[in-house]
């Protein structure tokens, strides 16, 4: 089983790109984050087309999330699980087969000490509160959490040190994600740096590999010990009017 995870930023602008890398790739689940297009807008009869069922939560222009799956999601739930009322599209939960899969688009924060950062914070608080109440061993959580978790996914940790996807407290909220019970599935296998999943546009952030890893697959104690493989489909940041960010992968025995 492949479970593959991009923030496509505009599913809409990008929808070529998605469709050919799902023919080459054919992963079994994929979540997507920044699809920036409403419910309506949502290419369900071109994904079904292609052998995708899709289950999505989206708005206007802004964040949107989604999960597409070879096999028919069911318990779908477009949000976290307690009763804040949230308008930024942000998270949608469904089961797999015997997996319950999480897509997620952790807020930026903009700024350290700012109320989008405070915001962020709290997100993530609900965000473990609500995985905490999951009764299924199976358990993924795929997105961009908006946060490198540690030096080695910075290509200038003194530059970057402080600054905002790397203060402490993000950090921490990320950490404490992973230690209540969750594995970060890129590092069972590479320890290595200069492995990322984001790249700004400007500067030739890219092609000078200046980036951050900030997008992520955790899998549950159960799945982790079936997950032989993990990567980065660095080459899908390439090319004409690419995302800013690039897929992630994990591949588990079913």
């Amino acid at each position: 089983m492949r479970i593959a995870s991009w923030n496509i930023n505009s599913l809409r602008k990008r929808q070529d790109r998605l469709f050919a890398w799902l023919h080459a790739t054919k992963p079994d689940i994929v979540c997507l984050q920044e699809t920036k297009c409403t419910d309506e807008q949502f290419p369900v009869l071109a994904l079904r087309a292609a052998g995708y069922h899709s289950a999505y939560h989206g708005e206007k222009s802004y964040n949107g999330v989604a999960i597409l799956a070879k096999r028919e999601p069911r318990d779908v739930r477009p949000s976290l699980c307690d009763e804040v009322i949230d308008p930024q599209a942000r998270v949608i939960a469904t089961t797999i087969d015997k997996v319950r899969v999480f897509s997620v688009y952790a807020p930026n924060g903009q700024a350290v000490g700012s109320p989008a950062y405070d915001y962020k914070l709290s997100w993530y608080a609900r965000l473990q509160d609500c995985l905490s109440k999951e009764e299924t061993a199976e358990l993924v959580i795929c997105g961009d959490f908006n946060v490198a978790p540690e030096d080695v996914d910075v290509h200038d940790p003194d530059l970057w040190r402080g600054a905002i996807m790397c203060s402490d407290e993000e950090r921490t909220a990320f950490r404490r994600l992973c230690e209540a019970g969750f594995a970060d599935t890129l590092r069972l296998h590479h320890k290595e740096g200069g492995l990322f999943t984001w790249w700004d546009y400007r500067m030739l952030s890219f092609p000078k590999n200046r980036g951050l890893r900030i997008d992520a697959i955790l899998a549950s104690k159960a799945l982790t010990k079936k997950c032989h493989a993990a990567g980065i489909d660095r080459d899908m940041r390439k090319g004409r009017e690419p995302s800013d960010h690039a897929p992630v992968w994990a591949q588990f025995q079913e």
